[in-house]
């Protein structure tokens, strides 16, 4: 008997030897804070990550934010427009192309941002993590995602 045999097959299909796995609990834990943390300021996760984009830099095409947040048209649009609803931005022709719709702000998106503000740091407290190992793990994930993007 070859004492170099390869792990039984059996093994690599139990749960807690998935990499995807423990990414989706990570995630499920990860959305449970910011639904907590983002109640106060009346948005969703999805909702966060575009006013987070425009609030970088402002006035974006729908296609440009698409681009940063991996979503395509169908999935951002109804985004949008609950937050256009909100009072948060406006959507509007491009004057330069009818085929794009420009992204901004209202006063009021602008203002949202001071509001949260906080949010970070309390994401921070809450992983229990050192700032080092954030950054690293952020890394390393970044890293993971463009090899799975590559692969497909």
């Amino acid at each position: 008997m070859n004492a170099r045999q390869p792990p039984a097959t059996s093994s690599l299909l139990q749960l807690d030897q998935q990499l995807c796995f423990a990414l989706y609990a990570a995630n499920l834990a990860m959305g449970k804070v910011y639904r907590k943390l983002l109640a106060a300021l009346g948005l969703t996760y999805p909702q966060y990550l575009v006013m987070l984009v425009l609030w970088e830099r402002d006035g974006l095409t729908v296609s440009e934010i698409g681009e940063r947040l991996y979503l395509d048209s169908a999935t951002l649009t109804p985004l949008l427009k609950r937050l256009e609803s909100a009072g948060l931005l406006q959507r509007a022709r491009s004057a330069a192309d009818e085929r794009q719709v420009v992204v901004s702000l209202t006063a009021e998106g602008r203002v949202l941002k001071k509001r949260a503000g906080a949010v970070p740091g309390a994401l921070l407290c809450a992983t229990g993590c050192a700032p080092g190992e954030l950054r690293t793990l952020k890394h390393d994930l970044e890293r993971l995602r463009e090899g799975l993007a590559n692969a497909t």
